[in-house]
Formats: C-alpha cells, structure tokens, sequence
C-alpha cells in the first residue's frame, strides 16, 4: 500500500532526498547516503515510491467451461 500510515523510513522515497544512482541518494540533511538507510528527519514523498510489480494471472489450465453459467 503506497499511502497508509506507518511507513518505514528509507532515504530512495524521503521528501529531502534526491536520487542520483540505483545505490545513491542525496540528502539535505546527511549528505551522500544508500537508499535503505534513513535518519529522524524522514519525510515521506508518496510520489518518489514505486511500487511493486502486479502478479502474473496463472492462465495455464483454465478452460472455457469454468467461466459457463
């Protein structure tokens, strides 16, 4: 869930920090940090969170007559 309440903290979706490789962030307060670290100054930023890629639908098996009515 990308907005419910209690958030663990991580530098790559923190308001003041900023992305600059896949193991780079920098921050206003702590300066060059890796993204699963964070500090007492975490802001979440909903916008900077990607979220995890859906799950395939396992289609193999299924036939036209589980869907008849």
């Amino acid at each position: 869930m990308l907005f419910r309440k209690k958030i663990e903290p991580s530098c790559s979706y923190c308001k003041r920090g900023t992305t600059i490789d896949e193991e780079t962030i920098i921050c206003i307060k702590r300066g060059i940090s890796a993204p699963w670290e964070s500090c007492k100054k975490f802001v979440y930023d909903p916008l900077k969170r990607v979220p995890a890629a859906p799950q395939r639908l396992l289609t193999r098996g299924i036939k036209e007559e589980d869907f008849a009515l």
